[in-house]
């Protein structure tokens, strides 16, 4: 059990059945009245934000929230497959829950996988990955002046806007959280 007061940014919860992790709090002390604890909050499975003030003397269980690096195998339909490396397990995933992942996943590559009570929350693809451009438009001589940038395509199907020199079977790095283009791969 965790205490209101004990709250800290990053630390999970468990409010109503489900888990939240603070995003900022605020020890309040009025000069009138009890103090209180001003905490903004995420719910982890809905990704919905909410701001509330709470007793420093509330109470809640600590939500214990599991991340595993696991394995990209395949996909059969909707269900996406991944492999735990150490006990060989499989887990099937629905589609909604790893669409974002994908974009940047290949089969076989790591990907970070977030459970609560066993059950997968979030899918994550590494931070930058090295993807091959499979299709874009030629680039125009002269066209090097200002900050030109075109659509390619990348051999998982995710389109990136990349600079007008980069040609098709160049191998880029790309930041996965924003989508952007970093560089050539080395």
């Amino acid at each position: 059990m965790i205490y209101a007061s004990d709250f800290r940014n990053g630390m999970t919860f468990v409010l109503n059945g489900e888990p939240h992790v603070v995003l900022s709090f605020q020890h309040v002390k009025p000069g009138k009245g009890a103090a209180f604890v001003r905490t903004k909050y995420r719910n982890i499975l809905t990704g919905a934000t909410r701001e509330e003030a709470f007793n420093p003397n509330d109470k809640f269980d600590q939500a214990v929230i599991e991340t595993k690096q696991m394995q990209y195998l395949y996909n059969d339909g909707d269900l996406f497959y991944f492999m735990d490396p150490e006990s060989y397990e499989q887990v099937p995933l629905a589609k909604d829950l790893v669409e974002e992942a994908m974009k940047y996943l290949r089969e076989n590559d790591t990907a970070t996988i977030k459970f609560y009570e066993g059950n997968a929350f979030i899918v994550e693809a590494p931070n930058f990955v090295d993807l091959k451009i499979i299709e874009t438009e030629p680039g125009v001589k002269g066209n090097t002046a200002t900050n030109v940038t075109k659509a390619a395509t990348v051999e998982t199907g995710a389109v990136i806007q990349v600079p007008i020199f980069i040609e098709e079977g160049e191998v880029i790095q790309i930041d996965t959280r924003t989508g952007e283009y970093l560089g050539r791969s080395k």
